[in-house]
């Protein structure tokens, strides 16, 4: 029987490459969009006709409920949050209406319509925040160092609870930094990427930075998803930590966009305190013993590859 899947934020990095990923495995795919005036459908236009848009929004339980009932999922992906760390400073009461109530909103949908499907919530890395134990593993304290992450936090907990009070098949995957030519421009990998490619093509001169000293666990979002999909394969759930296990600097990550450019960056990129955080994360790296040990996952991608791969597809992009 053809296994039916529904997406939250089905329109966004992740949320595209995970549709790719359950279509090639024979799913029946729902994506939940949220009604807009100017609808963006870039990610997935490639896959709009295999694909089956419903209409709801994490802001509204009863939407939640229709979209559920009409896709009678047997998976549920909870990919949707207002994600940029960033605008969570700038937006703290909406963030946290997405990105934790939202959360809750879903998982009270699917306990009343569908509580035998299996869910995924999409944790962060951002919950680990002022860590001082590394690599960071299931166990790690949560210390969150933005409204993200303190919804995340939120959002990660209700999914436990919820596993715990229910018995509803729900797992939550503490993903740490994963990018791809999908990712937004506002994101630091991209603007890095993108701020490359439009030097070299003549677009910019320079390409303003905050910390370039700080640390992060960089991998590939289409590796990343696969880990989404085997977390509610598995007899029983549970969370896990999705990571590369090597961390890099975002000097480094500037130093090898510029060298797939063409570029010496030294001559192009100004450290500007405008795009300092409030409170900032020095250093993260993941632990992924145990998504490899129970699912039989790897990371494929190597940061360099990730790197070089997005500085490609943004001149390309740009060159067309």
């Amino acid at each position: 029987m053809t296994k039916r899947a529904l997406i939250t934020g089905i329109t966004g990095q992740d949320g595209s490459y995970l549709a790719e990923l359950l279509l090639e495995k024979g799913y029946e795919v729902f994506g939940l969009v949220r009604r807009s005036s100017t609808g963006s459908f870039e990610r997935i236009e490639h896959l709009i006709a295999r694909l089956r848009l419903v209409r709801g929004d994490l802001l509204d339980h009863t939407s939640l409920v229709r979209a559920i009932e009409e896709a009678r999922p047997d998976e549920i992906y909870n990919l949707a949050a207002q994600s940029f760390v960033p605008t969570s400073f700038q937006e703290p009461v909406l963030t946290a209406e997405f990105t934790a109530l939202g959360v809750t909103r879903m998982l009270e949908a699917l306990r009343h319509v569908a509580p035998h499907a299996r869910f995924y919530q999409a944790s962060s890395s951002e919950l680990f925040g002022q860590v001082r134990v590394w690599p960071q593993r299931e166990d790690t304290p949560f210390h969150p160092r933005s409204p993200y992450g303190v919804a995340k936090q939120y959002g990660h907990w209700i999914t436990v609870n919820y596993r715990e009070s229910y018995g509803l098949f729900a797992c939550c995957g503490i993903l740490f930094n994963h990018e791809s030519p999908r990712r937004g421009p506002e994101f630091v990998s991209r603007k890095i990427s993108l701020g490359a490619a439009r030097i070299k093509v003549g677009l910019d001169t320079e390409l303003r930075l905050g910390n370039l000293d700080a640390q992060r666990d960089w991998g590939f979002a289409g590796d990343y998803v696969r880990a989404m999909w085997a977390m509610l394969q598995r007899e029983s759930p549970a969370d896990y930590v999705v990571a590369t296990g090597v961390q890099h600097s975002v000097r480094q990550l500037v130093e090898i966009a510029f060298d797939e450019a063409g570029l010496d960056w030294r001559k192009h990129v100004v450290v500007d305190p405008a795009h300092l955080r409030p409170a900032d994360i020095d250093r993260l790296v993941g632990d992924a013993s145990k998504a490899r040990a129970e699912l039989d996952w790897e990371p494929r991608t190597s940061f360099e590859e990730l790197v070089r791969m997005m500085t490609r597809a943004d001149l390309a992009r740009l060159r067309a």
